[in-house]
C-alpha cells in the first residue's frame, strides 16, 4: 500500500463527498420503528445505492486519486461482488480497463452486473481470499493498478461519505450499527462520526459463520479464519486489513454476530415492513437490532443496508428460513389412534385457530410402536410463535400427541 494510515483525513472524506457528488446518489434515511418495538431505528438504504451496494463510494474516489500512468496500466480488484461493481462501473466512468477476480461461488447476478458494466471477469475457485491472491498474481505479471476493497486510505475515505450524510440527515444521532467484512466501510464511518462527535456509539457485526474483525479485536492481532460459512457473501471474509483492524481498535466501540437464521428473517422483515430488498450482508444490522444483540434502549440508532444485490434463489430459500425463524411456517408430527374422524379433528381445530394447512402427510405407524397407532406430519402457516403455541395447546388439550 503506498499511503500509510496517518493519510485518513476528515478532510480527505470531504474530497471524497466532492468527487462522488456526480456519481454516487445520497441514499434516504427511513425511519423503522416496527422492527424492534421500543427502539427508535432508522434505516440507511445504501442497497439503494447506484450498482446496488456502498463499495461505489470507495471504489470511485480511489480512482479520482490515481496517476494517469497508474490509470494508464488499467486496474484490477478481487472481490465477492459488490465491489467489483463499484470498480467496474468507476473504470467506465474514467475510461479505464478493468479486471476482476471474482470466487466462483460468487452469486450470479453479482458476476453478471459486474460484466455489463465493461469489466473484464475472472472467475476463481474458492472464497473471496483465494480471488485476492489471483489478482495480486495478475497485478503482478500485467502491471495492473490494484484497488483494495478495504484496506486502502481512499477507499476508507470513500465509504466515510456515507457518515457525513448521517450526521446531517440525523445530527442528533446516538449510535449506528454496521456490517463488517474486511472493514473499510466501518472504518470510514466509525473514524468520520467519531472525529465529528466522539460521543456516537459505533457498533460492528460480523456473521457468526466469518468472526475474523471481531476474533481479531478480541485477541488484539489479526488472525486469520480457516474457513468462513455464511448466506451474507458480501462480508464472507478471512482476515480483516492492517489498516482496517487498526481502525477499528480504536473507533468501534462493540462488535456482534449474527446467525444465518437471525439474518434471514431480517431480510424477511425488511422486504414486509419496508418492501427493501437487501442481501445477506445488508440485513446484518437490522438483524443485530431484530435479536436484541446490542442495547439501543433510548438511542436514535441507524442500522446500515449495506447492499441490496441478492440472487433471486437465494432469496426464495432465505424467505423459507425467515418464515421459520419467526413463526410463520412450522411443522407438526401428531400422533394419533388410527380410527375414523381423527384427522377431521386435528384439521378441525387447526381452523378454528386460524392456521392455514399447506401439506399433510399421513402415514401409518413403524415396527416397535402400537399397531393401532399412526402419525400425521403438518406444515402451517402462522402468524407467529404465539400462534403457533395456541394451535399446539389447542391439539394436546383436545388429547392429541405431540412429538
Amino acid at each position: 500500500m503506498s499511503k500509510n494510515k496517518i493519510d485518513l483525513t476528515l478532510d480527505n472524506v470531504y474530497k471524497a463527498r466532492y468527487a462522488l457528488k456526480d456519481v454516487a446518489i445520497q441514499t434516504d434515511l427511513l425511519y423503522a420503528p416496527k422492527l424492534k418495538p421500543g427502539t427508535e431505528l432508522y434505516l440507511k438504504t445504501e442497497n439503494l445505492q447506484v450498482t446496488g451496494s456502498f463499495k461505489v463510494r470507495g471504489a470511485y474516489y480511489k480512482m479520482s486519486q490515481l496517476s494517469s500512468e497508474e490509470k494508464s496500466r488499467g486496474v484490477i480488484a478481487c472481490s465477492a461482488g459488490n465491489h467489483a461493481q463499484g470498480v467496474a462501473l468507476a473504470a467506465q466512468k474514467n475510461g479505464i480497463k478493468s479486471v476482476i477476480c471474482l470466487p466462483d461461488s460468487a452469486p450470479i447476478s453479482k458476476v453478471e452486473a459486474t460484466r455489463s458494466y465493461g469489466a473484464e471477469i475472472c472467475l476463481v475457485e474458492g472464497v473471496y481470499d483465494d480471488a485476492y491472491q489471483k489478482a495480486l498474481q495478475l497485478r503482478d505479471e500485467y502491471g495492473y493498478t490494484f484497488i483494495h476493497p478495504f484496506n486502502d486510505p481512499d477507499v476508507i475515505a470513500g465509504q466515510g461519505t456515507i457518515a457525513l450524510e448521517l450526521s446531517e440527515q440525523l445530527p442528533d444521532l446516538d449510535s449506528v450499527i454496521v456490517p463488517i467484512g474486511g472493514g473499510g466501510l466501518i472504518s470510514g464511518i466509525a473514524y468520520t462520526l467519531k472525529t465529528l462527535n466522539p460521543n456516537v456509539k459505533v457498533y460492528g457485526v460480523q456473521a457468526s459463520g466469518a468472526p475474523s474483525m471481531l476474533n481479531s479485536i478480541h485477541d488484539a492481532h489479526i488472525e486469520r479464519l480457516d474457513s468462513v460459512l455464511t448466506i451474507a457473501d458480501g462480508i464472507a471474509v478471512k482476515e480483516p486489513g492492517s489498516l482496517t483492524y487498526e481502525l477499528c481498535s480504536k473507533y468501534v466501540d462493540e462488535i456482534v454476530t449474527v446467525t444465518d437464521d437471525e439474518i434471514s428473517a431480517a431480510i424477511l422483515a425488511l422486504m414486509e415492513q419496508h418492501k427493501l430488498v437487501t442481501e445477506g450482508a445488508g440485513a446484518v444490522a437490522v438483524a443485530a437490532a431484530m435479536f436484541g444483540k446490542l442495547d439501543l434502549k433510548g438511542k436514535k440508532t441507524v442500522c446500515l443496508l449495506s447492499g441490496g444485490n441478492i440472487d433471486v434463489t437465494i432469496l426464495s430459500r432465505v424467505i423459507t428460513r425467515g418464515l421459520l425463524m419467526s413463526g410463520r411456517n412450522c411443522q407438526l408430527n401428531i400422533e394419533l389412534v388410527d380410527k375414523p374422524g381423527q384427522l377431521m379433528n386435528v384439521s378441525r381445530i387447526i381452523a378454528e385457530e386460524g392456521g392455514n394447512v399447506t401439506a399433510v402427510h399421513h402415514e401409518h405407524s413403524n415396527e416397535g410402536s402400537d399397531v393401532n397407532g399412526c402419525y400425521l406430519r403438518v406444515t402451517l402457516e402462522t402468524r407467529n410463535f404465539e400462534h403457533l403455541e395456541k394451535i399446539k395447546k389447542a391439539l394436546t388439550d383436545f388429547g392429541f400427541k405431540l412429538i
